[in-house]
């Protein structure tokens, strides 16, 4: 069942130098852009990290330093990436815990400030996982009768995700067909930043979801604990993380 879609999603794979992600960095990025009229673009591009792509990296991916050497730094390829994905929403396979804050992370590690708020973000993960309890091979032989061949390769993971959710939204009836559905129904927790070490409370509330102020209101850490914010900024937080806390740093005081 093809997609009901409003403006474009752009379903995207990544591979890196590991899972870390204020630390590590693209090695391959593959994207699938799906548009309302139904047209589809596929960009695959692998990319230099500058820096060395760990063995059991490799072994998982099977790109080595040698296969990117002479590929071009994510610096290079941002503003091309940015302008192809535009204003479009956001999918992939476990993408909202890992895909979407590593994206976003590398961007802003090169001054382009790409930004969350205005998409809407599915994971497939979450909604296999919410429905079946399974991997992507499993989820793609499962939906799709069909095995994933080159699993680990970023355009074959993509190209069978997307697959995937289409065969999900025709399967359950529950599933609505429309992003914005399928946005709320995979997300796992309500995250303000992108790994969810600041979450919106009941309320709709920034608060700290970690450390000695777990659960506590970050406008009001910050207002009584100002180097709180400090030692977050100067930290080994990721770059999205800080972002969104100076936004709450700024708010209040702006509402003083």
């Amino acid at each position: 069942m093809p997609l009901e879609l409003k403006k474009p999603i752009v379903f995207f794979d990544l591979e890196t130098t590991g899972v870390d992600v204020a630390k590590d960095r693209i090695v391959e990025i593959s994207i699938l852009k799906l548009n309302p009229d139904g047209k589809k673009e596929i960009k695959t591009r692998r990319i230099n990290p500058e820096m060395p792509i760990p063995k059991e990296s490799s072994e998982i991916h099977g790109i080595f330093d040698e296969d990117v050497k002479d590929e071009p730094t994510f610096k290079a390829v941002a503003k091309s990436l940015a302008n192809f994905i535009g204003n479009s929403d956001l999918a992939g396979f476990n993408s909202n815990k890992f895909d979407v804050p590593l994206l976003v992370e590398e961007f802003l590690r090169v001054g382009v400030d790409f930004e969350i708020n205005n998409r809407s973000l599915v994971d497939v993960q979450n909604i296999f996982h919410k429905m079946e309890q399974r991997t992507l091979s499993a989820a793609y032989q499962f939906y799709c009768d069909k095995e994933l061949i080159d699993a680990h390769s970023a355009e074959a993971d993509i190209k069978a995700t997307y697959e995937i959710l289409e065969a999900q939204v025709e399967r359950y009836e529950d599933l609505e067909n429309n992003v914005d559905f399928l946005s709320e129904f995979s997300k796992r927790n309500n995250n303000a930043d992108l790994i969810g070490r600041i979450v919106f409370n009941e309320n709709k509330e920034e608060v700290f979801n970690f450390g000695k102020h777990k659960g506590k209101l970050v406008s009001e850490v910050l207002e009584k604990e100002p180097s709180y914010y400090n030692w977050m900024i100067n930290g080994d937080f990721p770059q999205y993380t800080k972002k969104v806390l100076t936004a709450i740093k700024l708010r209040g005081f702006n509402n003083q």
